[in-house]
């Protein structure tokens, strides 16, 4: 088959990396280039710990997946350091560790190998010892060189469906092609809702912060949803680097609020609580990654289908990229139900 790829991120790239090992004809179009908009940045978090024994289990079968992408790599993708979950959502991840026969740990603010740059840890936090940090950047280098000539810096416009196929129409004039996946992030449903499906429109802004710190030693990645103090996400960046993301209402980061407006409110709450929270941190920000989210959509990920066409969307989904890579080629060129959530 002739499969085209929108989107070069992430998981378009796996997408189109898998639909090539399998002896398709592909191309990957983005309008930037690959790992431009909501997977650029040096590391992500990788946890098999979700709110669902489903996802723990799907997250498993990403991990090995990256296992076989590190090796063929040569190099590993992701940093064994563990994550570890704390405040409101522990007991239900936990339980859900627990179903799915997952590996993890209860630990207390005492643990000795805590591992967190924190005045005062909090009392109960879920170590998901499979979990850890994702080298973006390698991972990215690796699909690129697996594409090749696959990889198209060129915008999408329209589509249209071709009898049993579909035409896609850049720039550069229009081509054919016997199926089409829509993994174009923000630009997903745009490109979607021409084709007759309907994916969700709400955007919200989101922006991470990376701050000094000079705790040395290996430091987990960390989910912290504790009552009374900002819910956040945090991880080693790189060596003497430690991001931070403030998870945040909608009156801070609503579409209608700005982009600037909601970076600004949002740089000034994560230096508040790095500043109230943190030691070994040093409350000034190094560097910040801006991107779009999807409005409530949280963990899981969602499959629609009309005819050639088949699109993709979802929130948190790097971890999920070598899982999604070969579920995508499959429905893409198999086909699936119309509609499929993996939650």
């Amino acid at each position: 088959m002739k499969v085209a790829v929108i989107g070069a991120g992430v998981v378009g790239l796996a997408s189109a990396a898998a639909l090539l090992e399998r002896g398709h004809d592909v191309v990957c179009l983005d309008r930037l280039g690959p790992m431009a908009e909501r997977s650029t940045g040096t590391s992500r978090i990788f946890r098999l710990a979700h709110g669902s024994a489903a996802l723990v289990d799907l997250a498993r079968q990403a991990r090995a997946g990256w296992a076989r992408w590190s090796e063929a790599a040569g190099r590993p993708l992701i940093r064994d350091v563990g994550c570890l979950i704390s405040g409101a959502v522990t007991l239900e991840w936990t339980a859900c560790m627990r179903k799915a026969g997952a590996p993890f740990e209860v630990v207390g603010p005492d643990w000795p190998e805590l591992g967190l740059p924190v005045r005062r840890a909090p009392d109960v936090l879920l170590h998901d010892t499979t979990g850890g940090a994702i080298e973006t950047v390698n991972a990215g280098t690796y699909l690129v060189g697996r594409l090749g000539e696959a990889l198209r810096v060129a915008a999408v416009y329209a589509l249209e469906q071709r009898g049993s196929g579909a035409r896609v129409h850049t720039p550069d004039g229009p081509f054919d092609a016997d199926a089409v996946l829509i993994a174009a992030g923000a630009g997903t449903s745009p490109l979607a809702a021409q084709v007759g499906i309907y994916t969700p429109t709400v955007l919200q802004h989101h922006v991470r912060f990376t701050f000094a710190t000079s705790r040395g030693g290996p430091l987990r990645s960390w989910i912290d949803e504790t009552p009374g103090v900002p819910s956040t996400y945090q991880h080693m960046a790189g060596p003497g680097r430690w991001t931070v993301g403030g998870l945040f209402g909608n009156a801070t980061v609503a579409w209608e609020v700005g982009r600037d407006e909601a970076v600004r409110t949002s740089r000034e709450a994560v230096a508040d609580y790095v500043r109230e929270h943190l030691d070994g941190v040093e409350p000034t920000v190094l560097d910040e990654l801006y991107c779009t989210t999807m409005a409530e959509l949280g963990d899981g990920f969602h499959l629609r289908r009309n005819g050639p066409f088949t699109a993709v969307y979802g929130d948190n989904l790097f971890k999920f990229a070598p899982l999604l890579g070969d579920l995508l080629a499959t429905a893409v060129t198999e086909g699936t139900d119309d509609a499929v959530d993996y939650l």
